[in-house]
């Protein structure tokens, strides 16, 4: 088994696993109350996603790796784990928000407003490129960046309107 199959073996369980996590959170949420925005363009992504992880099987399982961006990879992997942490039961791959709610503003909220876009637009670029490919990974990445475009425009719309309070007043 090379190296590159089982890169992408790993990628393909966690993805799973962090399906089976987010639906398990969407319930949840659902059910104190959640209101999702952006179903309309939720299928895209996963479409996206799946095409992504689907061309990288057809095309790399039996490519060489790089393993200096491998090791990019898995640092962003870890970045990953800190964001899905940090939200904990409020981590969903949907727009979920819990109206009332305060924003997260730790973990790596901290630094920046969407850590969790910004991992996957750079997972989008460097696992492709961990394989040598490169129109891949700039196809890729011009059109996560499209779908993150309109996604990132509904959450904040999303994160604005859950959060104000009775009198219409933004929570800031």
């Amino acid at each position: 088994m090379t190296l590159s199959i089982i890169v992408l073996g790993l990628v393909t369980v966690q993805r799973l696993g962090e399906l089976v996590l987010a639906n398990h959170n969407t319930r949840q949420l659902m059910a104190r109350g959640g209101v999702e925005t952006g179903a309309g363009h939720y299928p895209i992504i996963v479409i996206l996603h799946a095409a992504w992880l689907a061309g990288l099987w057809l095309l790399a399982w039996d490519r060489p790796t790089n393993l200096p961006l491998l090791t990019i990879f898995i640092a962003l992997q870890l970045a990953r784990v800190w964001v899905i942490a940090t939200l904990g039961d409020r981590w969903t791959t949907r727009i979920i928000t819990l109206p009332g709610a305060d924003l997260v503003r730790r973990g790596p909220y901290r630094f920046v407003s969407h850590p969790n876009y910004l991992v996957v637009a750079a997972e989008i670029a460097v696992l492709p490129l961990t394989f040598g490919l490169v129109g891949f990974a700039v196809l890729f990445s011009i059109l996560n960046a499209a779908v993150l475009w309109v996604r990132i425009r509904s959450e904040g719309r999303a994160l604005v309107s859950a959060s104000e309070d009775v009198l219409g007043t933004p929570m800031v």
